[in-house]
């Protein structure tokens, strides 16, 4: 009896070894509703969201939506139209519209260096966000080694995207993101850029406040 349970003993003090090793047994799935926390390129979560300032997407906020969320201290937003003229309508396809959805608005940080926001909206109505987000960034000619997650945007479950886009005439390569939100039949898309002269540090606060502030309109 005493040999028995001396053998139990040792098998059980081996299996806890492996499991605090990780060695074996499978381990737990992150739950999508977790923030995330992948520091460094290319997401940077360790970027905190931007302090909160007005709520935009409601009717007579400057970008009408089917959801709503906070942008920072500094920061406007506006409703975008595509050009008029025929010159104006064939610029205006290739700025307004991408991968299946349209641009609506955006949120002017450059007061506080932080660039822009762009908000788009998919054509189509029953497009899941993963489709969705894959086809925008199928519409840029210019993406390369795109990555994906899923992620918590408010209290919904959503998809954010990060890719490089590459600018050859100063042959400079950008990283950008971009997160889809479903919103009623359709997907919302949350897009931000690196740029001349607006790095990750800058553009980031504000699209995580929008991403974790976001409700989707009853």
């Amino acid at each position: 009896m005493t040999r028995r349970l001396a053998v139990l003993a040792a098998l059980t003090l081996t299996m806890t070894a492996g499991c605090a090793d990780g060695r074996t047994g499978p381990s737990a799935a992150p739950s999508p509703s977790a923030v995330p926390s992948a520091t460094g390129a290319p997401w940077h979560d360790e970027i905190a969201p931007a302090p909160a300032g007005t709520t935009v997407g409601g009717k007579g906020s400057g970008c009408e939506l089917p959801l709503t969320f906070s942008i920072g201290p500094e920061r406007t937003a506006k409703p975008i139209k595509a050009p008029e003229g025929e010159l104006g309508e064939l610029l205006g396809e290739a700025l307004t519209r991408r991968g299946g959805a349209t641009v609506q608005c955006e949120v002017d940080g450059r007061a506080a260096g932080a660039g822009f926001l762009r908000v788009w909206l998919t054509d189509q109505p029953a497009t899941d966000p993963r489709p969705a987000l894959e086809a925008f960034v199928a519409g840029d000619a210019k993406a390369s080694d795109p990555q994906y997650r899923t992620v918590r945007a408010g209290a919904v479950d959503a998809v954010e995207a990060s890719w490089i886009t590459t600018n050859e005439l100063i042959e400079e390569k950008n990283r950008e993101w971009a997160l889809a939100v479903p919103a009623g039949d359709r997907t919302v898309l949350l897009a931000v850029s690196e740029g001349l002269i607006a790095e990750a540090n800058d553009v980031l606060p504000g699209y995580r406040l929008a991403g974790r502030t976001v409700a989707v309109a009853g």
